[in-house]
């Protein structure tokens, strides 16, 4: 909403210079596009109802109000996933290619900014621990300001937000960093030939006898749900591969992985087992009983935690915490 006239009009050039920001962190912390400009929509209306008057930091204020309304369509999401607990979850999207509502260039690149696997471990957090973790450690907003915004005292914030990083982190990894680096750059190798079609390419980092499995969630009836040798794996990622450009490595029980998350959106994992400079075997886990049991978190986060800096400050991929 871009107002002109009118008894807003004094202080919407106020508003338009926190927008972007406001945007960041309705995004983070709702994952969607779409949400994300309804909040924001929504505080612009709470500040044209009241004024400015006894508002003395404006884009505080704005952060303020933006995170309570996006805390409260958090509390909304879980209270409906709750509901629909042994149904199925209307935004699981039983064709992750097709392009969710909304605008799907601005939503790509609000996804590519934060990262996929990010978006995919907040929505695991509880609806208090995101909003702790995204305005803390993205956004730098002191905890004495966010406890009011949670409804908790500034300790009981902090431990929110440390519990929240500990999901993002996941499990420990049971291998040294090396290997750890050395695993990403086979799947990574992996991803980019499947995501070019390249079949040579996707050889190239397959064994002979790879072994490729799969829920019955996660392939049509008419595809097996294991399919054994190089050649007809890669033949197989040429024809149905088109996904993995929805596609990021994460961490997944505690080794080098695959998410796959349209819009951000969780739709599938894949387990990977890396052996030297191949991969031995994977498997396609759609399953929402597996998904949910799975320990998924950033690949990013952990190489954080591991190098000097302030502890537990993770930025968004590719973003600016500002």
């Amino acid at each position: 909403m871009h107002a002109q006239d009118g008894p807003a009009g004094g202080f919407t050039d106020g508003f338009e210079a926190h927008r972007d920001r406001l945007r960041s962190v309705a995004h983070r912390m709702l994952g969607s596009f779409s949400e994300a400009e309804d909040a924001v929509q929504e505080a612009w209306l709470r500040l044209a109802r009241g004024g400015t008057d006894d508002v003395e930091n404006l884009g505080g204020w704005l952060t303020t109000v933006v995170s309570r309304i996006c805390l409260d369509m958090l509390r909304s999401r879980a209270s409906r996933r709750e509901e629909l607990t042994g149904h199925r979850v209307p935004d699981e999207d039983p064709d992750p290619g097709r392009e969710r509502s909304g605008d799907p260039e601005q939503e790509a690149l609000l996804v590519e900014s934060v990262g996929r696997a990010l978006l995919v471990v907040l929505d695991r957090l509880g609806p208090a621990e995101r909003v702790a973790f995204v305005l803390h450690d993205m956004f730098a907003v002191p905890f004495d300001e966010i406890a009011p915004i949670v409804d908790r005292s500034p300790a009981t914030t902090k431990k929110l937000a440390s519990r929240a990083r500990q999901k993002v982190r996941g499990a420990a990894p049971a291998l040294p960093g090396g290997e750890l680096a050395r695993q990403r750059r086979v799947v990574e190798a992996f991803l980019t030939a499947s995501r070019n079609g390249d079949i040579d390419g996707v050889l190239a980092v397959l064994a002979p006898d790879v072994v490729r499995r799969a829920d019955r969630t996660a392939v049509p009836p008419d595809r097996p749900g294991e399919i054994r040798g190089a050649r007809a794996v890669a033949e197989e990622i040429a024809a149905f591969g088109r996904n993995s450009r929805f596609a990021e490595p994460a961490l997944v029980g505690g080794a080098v992985g695959i998410v796959v998350a349209p819009q951000g959106r969780l739709r599938l994992v894949v387990a990977v087992t890396v052996v030297g400079e191949r991969i031995t075997a994977y498997e396609l886990i759609a399953d929402p009983g597996r998904l949910h049991r799975l320990d998924l978190g950033v690949l990013d986060a952990v190489t954080a935690a591991a190098e000097p800096g302030p502890p537990g400050r993770i930025s968004p991929a590719g973003g600016d915490p500002r």
